[in-house]
């Protein structure tokens, strides 16, 4: 029996996955990995692809994909196994942010990522667990993004023409235009509270959102501790002068700006708001978001 399953969206990265599984399939078995890929259908395949795997005794589960692939995978394998000790995650990141496989050291070009699956080398890292009011739970291994930023991810999966970075920058300044909502926000980490109208909350285990804003650089994902940065509310003016201090990560300096670390996090807004979850939208209309941190809980391939 085959010691490791590859998981691979074809749709993700805009249809690269179909262009490049031939390619993957090739080169992993040049790699001498002893592997069966098999190619998700829909939403939410990939996490009873790799539980399933997981509970057959698979040693490893590649996803390949973007940062939708990668969570839907790591929700397989926590659900799996008890602790990091069960089946590891590697990642070939072929998607449009690729933020997770960023943050976690994976390579970002596809030869280097396959490499390093053969060797099989890498850490535990932590990961987070979230509930809204109006969803299941889930887990993650980036960050969850309340407010803006999940409107600018929604935003960005309109722009079918754009690839890459520019995705999330042309989303940026069209959720600059078209919405600016800053409700009053009740926000809790750990022992400290928090009571402002918010634009925006990031709640990272990495560090990097949109394929280039580096919401919490120096955030790290075996540290146990989440990084947040929580923007308050500002005049559109001032947000577009945030964006390239956003890209270069120099907005954790800024007054306005609260940058705090924690374990356990209790987000209620008064009205509703969106989040995503490693990029994929979670939570539209809920006003509640308890958030928290499982340290070195699964085993990351880097």
């Amino acid at each position: 029996m085959a010691k490791t399953t590859v998981v691979l969206n074809p749709i993700a990265g805009r249809g690269a996955g179909a262009r490049l599984s031939s390619r993957i399939d090739a080169r992993l078995r040049d790699l001498g990995l002893d592997f069966d890929l098999v190619t998700t259908e829909a939403p939410g395949h990939a996490t009873a692809l790799a539980e399933e795997a997981a509970l057959r005794g698979r040693e490893l589960v590649v996803a390949v994909g973007g940062d939708g692939t990668s969570n839907e995978v790591l929700n397989g394998l926590v659900r799996a196994s008890s602790d990091a000790n069960g089946t590891a995650l590697a990642i070939l990141p072929i998607g449009t942010g690729n933020d997770f496989a960023f943050g976690a050291g994976v390579p970002l070009e596809l030869e280097k990522a396959c490499q390093a699956v053969a060797r099989a080398q890498g850490r535990c890292i932590d990961v987070g667990h979230v509930v809204a009011d109006n969803e299941d739970a889930l887990y993650f291994g980036n960050g969850v993004g309340i407010g803006f930023d999940a409107v600018v991810n929604m935003e960005s999966r309109k722009l079918k023409r754009l690839r890459g970075f520019l995705v999330y920058l042309v989303a940026v300044f069209r959720t600059l235009a078209f919405y600016y909502s800053a409700p009053e926000t009740r926000l809790c980490v750990d022992e400290r509270e928090i009571v402002q109208p918010s634009l925006m909350i990031s709640v990272m285990n990495g560090y990097r959102f949109g394929g280039g804003f580096h919401v919490t650089p120096g955030s790290k994902m075996d540290d146990g501790l989440f990084d947040l940065c929580v923007t308050p509310k500002i005049s559109r003016p001032e947000m577009v002068a945030f964006v390239p201090r956003f890209m270069r990560g120099s907005h954790t300096t800024d007054p306005r700006i609260t940058m705090v670390q924690g374990r356990k996090v209790v987000v209620t807004s008064a009205s509703p708001w969106m989040a995503h979850v490693d990029g994929e939208i979670y939570g539209v209309g809920a006003s509640h978001f308890e958030i928290e941190l499982l340290p070195q809980r699964l085993h990351l391939i880097t």
